[in-house]
């Protein structure tokens, strides 16, 4: 779960968030995403930042007002 202040949503946060979000994709599909983007010719970094802004969609949240 990601902890977020309300004051807290602004674009370092989403930043933060969306760093996160490709560290875990990375740890989770990097060598499947390198072997596609070799096959494909695609950069790996875009393909990274694609599915890292899918995966922020999974992670759950919790916010303080």
């Amino acid at each position: 779960m990601i902890h977020l202040n309300f004051s807290d949503l602004n674009e370092e946060a989403k930043e933060r968030l969306l760093e996160s979000s490709k560290r875990d994709v990375e740890n989770k599909f990097g060598s499947d995403i390198r072997s596609h983007t070799k096959e494909n010719q695609t950069d790996f970094e875009t393909m990274i930042e694609e599915e890292a802004l899918r995966n922020l969609y999974t992670f759950k949240y919790v916010f303080k007002i």
